[in-house]
Formats: structure tokens, sequence, C-alpha cells
């Protein structure tokens, strides 16, 4: 995957602060893989997260700061500390369900998508939050004190430099991720919230990578490298320059295909309960893990979810051979085995491609 906008991570944190708005979603240039990806985890973070991966300079924290503006607002308990949804008993924590159960009417109010950063000198406690172990045991009380976690329920979370965190905070994220929920046991004390997030790493592959086995946890993995092409380069500069000298006027003429985007994740969101996935294409997801040689059913799961997601997102019924392949290396690339001194990587594409034909499946 060729990066075309190299410029607006070096400067996105300095334009935040000085205008305190973020760079449209929709003015980046190019990057269309690292986008979907993106795309694909806010309307479904079934999916199981996206890590970018890249050179410094190459857009991956201007594009996650970005999503957010492009996510639609949602409703929650304006006293809770989760942001429950007020209309969905199941995704409540337990004091909001006591509280609906008592009869109560819960207090409400809206409140856009944020980005929750996690630090990397962030402690577990800080991540998972705390149990007063003291007034637990003195006054039977379980007193938790809220973490990241709890801040991120129904939000972005976002780690950069991802490969830096212990290992032991991703392992906790990665689970909080997949189970919905953040579980925090002390000395025979348990207690539990709803933790439902989108997961964002991004990384520099230069400064280390992740172990393969947190690796394979990421739903998804978006390869981004610098720009070559000077026009790109240009249009580049000119959109930056044009944001930095006015951000407001800049962001009104982005205005509109902002509002388009939010729109179609929306309507995608409505849809892909709808959409199906026949056997013949189950058969291509099978057959290309099997040929790859992917260990565990993590790949098949997530390359079957991002599928039926774009097809939703694209206004389909169905997931097809075309979906697939939109799809098939940021699903599947980072789960290949690399034997040592390989000379060749097996690639996804060209298995795609083979198992299709086997199958006589159109693309």
């Amino acid at each position: 995957m060729t990066n075309h906008e190299t410029t607006h991570e070096a400067t996105a944190t300095e334009g935040q602060e000085t205008t305190n708005q973020t760079f449209p979603f929709t003015a980046i240039v190019d990057q269309e893989e690292m986008k979907r990806a993106l795309v694909l985890n806010a309307i479904n973070p079934d999916i199981g997260g996206v890590l970018i991966r890249g050179e410094r300079g190459t857009a991956k924290s201007t594009a996650v700061r970005a999503l957010a503006d492009v996510l639609p607002d949602h409703e929650v308990v304006s006293d809770c500390p989760y942001g429950c949804p007020p209309n969905d008993y199941e995704r409540m924590c337990s004091d909001c369900r006591e509280r609906v159960d008592a009869g109560e009417e819960l207090p409400t109010r809206t409140q856009p998508m944020r980005v929750v950063d996690l630090p990397l000198n962030a402690s577990e406690d800080r991540v998972v939050g705390s149990i007063d172990l003291e007034r637990a045991v003195q006054e039977g009380e379980r007193q938790f004190e809220p973490g990241i976690l709890a801040e991120a329920n129904r939000n972005i979370l976002y780690v950069d430099e991802v490969n830096l965190l212990d290992d032991h905070i991703v392992d906790v994220l990665l689970d909080a991720a997949a189970m919905g929920e953040n579980i925090v046991e002390r000395e025979g004390v348990s207690f539990r919230h709803p933790a439902e997030f989108i997961l964002v790493g991004t990384m520099n592959p230069e400064e280390g990578d992740l172990r393969p086995q947190l690796l394979d946890r990421f739903g998804l993995v978006v390869d981004v490298a610098g720009v070559n092409e000077v026009d790109d380069r240009v249009e580049i500069s000119q959109r930056r320059a044009a944001f930095d000298a006015d951000p407001d006027a800049f962001r009104a003429e982005y205005a509109g295909t902002q509002r388009e985007l939010r729109a179609d994740i929306v309507t995608a969101e409505e849809r892909l309960p709808d959409v199906t996935l026949d056997d013949a294409i189950a058969r291509l997801i099978a057959g290309m893990n099997i040929e790859l040689d992917v260990d565990g059913h993590r790949g098949d799961i997530t390359l079957r979810r991002a599928a039926r997601t774009l097809a939703a997102f694209e206004g389909d019924s169905e997931a097809s051979a075309r979906t697939v392949r939109r799809v098939a290396r940021m699903s599947l690339e980072h789960r290949l085995q690399r034997l040592p001194f390989e000379e060749e990587e097996q690639d996804v594409l060209s298995v795609f491609h083979e198992v299709r034909r086997e199958l006589g499946l159109e693309d």
C-alpha cells in the first residue's frame, strides 16, 4: 500500500492545539485502504480493531483523530461514567440496570463520538480501573474507580506506538475489545462494566514489532508508506496549507462530503444485519485460509465480517468475491506464517485468484 498523504500527521497535533479542530477525514489524500479499514471498524466493531503500521509522517494519527468527526452522535445516560445507551438494557452497566428495574427514568443527553488516548506509560490500574479493597473488606461495598476502558466505552480507543506498550496491557485491551466488557479482579473482589470501543493502534515498524500472538488478535492491519508521486505531494501540501491558514473555511469546504460519509456509515450499520454471505463465498474464504496456512479460525471469521461490512457500506445485499478481494490483505496478511530464511512470501491476492478460479467464482 502506497501512502499518498505524508504531511498531515506531522502537523496534526500542532493544528489541533492552535485551532481545536481536526483535519477532515474526507480531505485526506488517497490512503484508501487505511480509510476503508477505519470505516469498516466504525460500522462493525466486531471486526476486532485495526492496526496501522507506517513510518513517521504517514497520516496515521490524523486519520484516526479525524474518524470521530464522521461518526454519528449517540445518546447516553448523562450521569453514568460508562455512557450507557439508555434504550438498550443488555448493554447497560449493572447500576443503570438496577435503576431501570426500580422504575427510574434515566437522564439522557446526546454526545459525539470521542477519541480516547491511552498513554504509553499508563499503569494497569489506570487502564482497567481500580477497586478500593479496604472499603470492600471493611464496609462490604465495592468502590470502583473507572479507568481508561470505562471512558472508551462506545468511543474510539486510540493507542499510538502500540508496539512500545507493555504486552500485558495490550492483552488486556484486546481481551476487553473481544468481550465487550472489562472485568477487574483484586483479592477475591471483582467488578465488571461494559467496554465496547473501536480499537485503533498505530506504530512505526522501525521501532519494533508486536509479538505474532498479539498481532493476530487485531482484526485488520494496514501498512502505509511514504509518497513518491509529485502531484500527490503537491495536493497534500496545498490542503495542509489551506487548513492551517483558515481551519473553519477548510472544514466548511468538506462539510458536505463529511455529512455524506456519516450518512453512509449510519445506513451501513442499519443494513449490515441483513447482508448475506452464501456458501460459495464461505468456501472461498475457507480455501484461502487453508492455502495460506493461517492458524486457527480468526482469519476466516474476520474476513467474513469485513466482507459483509464492506458490502453493507457499498449498498450490496450480499458479500461477493469482489468484496472479499478488497479486504483480503488487511484481514489475512498479518496472520501469515513466516519461516526463517524464507525467500518468497505468500501473496494473499494470488491465493485469492487461485482459489476463486478453482471454485469457478466471478470476481
